[in-house]
């Protein structure tokens, strides 16, 4: 056994798999055991490990966080969930993948080391002419990983993925989650449910293309896959996890139950909004005209200035268009800010 190798006997006894990820931040030799209860383990790669019980399995679930190191809630539940797999304490009976994005990342407390990870999906990892980063290749490995788990399913099975985040900014609607644009398909109210049973209400419907984790698994393995923000950005130790009671057990339902019953849908339940528009950041001189404590959802008047892009001054188009993820300082050509307003039209929703 390398030394690599060496670290199944602890993870075997304390299940601490994000220690030993943030020890080995891009590579760590891959490897398997078993459980008691018959669940077989399989440590992939640094943050990623799959859990295939036995018997009979219905859905195929990835729950990913990390992708920005910063954004500890999620890594703390997803932590806490391995934690219990591997004691025996959670018994799963769906087919489980737990990422962990970026263990380096984590380390420094930033949302990435020298790009984007979540900009870096869908093959937006290899451009020519752009030198590969460790970022880059990281995108690379996991898209793979993703892509080995779902193939190694049942045909029948459901796929899902959940990538799981905190937003940089506070939000006047806490939680809210981003449904990836599906291509003319339905939104389906089963996964809807799924949201408000985690205390998510409030969804926004994407109309184009992505480079985000979420999306290549919805476009490329056709999986009900959400980009799910859970609160705002707090360091390790700062998180008031009980407010993500409501997360931790409907996840742990999901992994751990044949079928779960959600209450029925009730369009009344949600706050859903579909995305007017994106706007790029393409000049060095980039501002946005409020504060930097003004919250997601913000909404603006038809008229009032939204951001200024060098020359280029962008306006509220219509009343009420409100401000999602506006991020000043992102790399020339990727999007500073998300604009959205309510929908109206629900017949897309089955």
């Amino acid at each position: 056994m390398s030394a690599n190798l060496s670290y199944l006997n602890e993870l075997k006894q304390n299940g601490d798999f994000l220690t030993l990820s943030r020890n080995n931040e891009w590579h760590l030799d891959a490897s398997a055991f078993t459980l008691d209860n018959g669940t077989a383990v399989t440590v992939h790669d640094t943050g990623v490990i799959e859990f295939q019980p036995k018997g009979i399995t219905t859905k195929d679930v990835v729950l990913s966080s990390a992708i920005h190191g910063n954004e500890t809630a999620p890594i703390e539940i997803c932590d806490e969930l391995i934690k219990r797999i591997i004691s025996g304490d959670l018994q799963l009976a769906q087919r489980a993948l737990f990422i962990f994005g970026n263990p380096q990342s984590i380390n420094i407390g930033k949302r990435f080391i020298g790009e984007n990870l979540n900009r870096l999906f869908n093959g937006h990892h290899t451009v020519e002419g752009v030198p590969m980063n460790n970022e880059r290749v990281r995108a690379a490995k996991l898209e793979q990983y993703v892509s080995d788990f779902y193939y190694r399913g049942s045909q029948v099975s459901q796929r899902c993925h959940y990538d799981l985040h905190t937003a940089i900014r506070g939000s006047k609607n806490d939680k809210f989650a981003v449904y990836p644009f599906l291509h003319g398909k339905p939104w389906k109210k089963a996964q809807l449910q799924f949201l408000l049973s985690c205390g998510v209400n409030t969804v926004l419907m994407m109309k184009s293309a992505a480079t985000t984790f979420s999306y290549y698994s919805s476009f490329v393995h056709g999986a009900d896959s959400f980009t799910v923000e859970l609160g705002q950005v707090k360091p390790f130790g700062e998180n008031d996890m009980s407010r993500f009671e409501k997360t931790k057990q409907t996840l742990t339902a999901l992994i751990s139950q044949k079928e779960v019953i959600y209450k029925e849908f009730d369009a009344s339940d949600f706050e859903l909004f579909s995305v007017h528009r994106s706007i790029n950041r393409t000049e060095h001189v980039f501002s946005f005209p409020f504060s930097d404590d003004a919250e997601n959802f913000t909404g603006f008047a038809k008229g009032e200035l939204l951001a200024t892009d060098g020359q280029t001054c962008y306006y509220a188009e219509v009343d009420g268009e409100a401000i999602i993820f506006p991020n000043a300082d992102v790399a020339l050509g990727q999007r500073a800010l998300l604009t959205v307003i309510p929908l109206k039209n629900t017949d897309n929703i089955i």
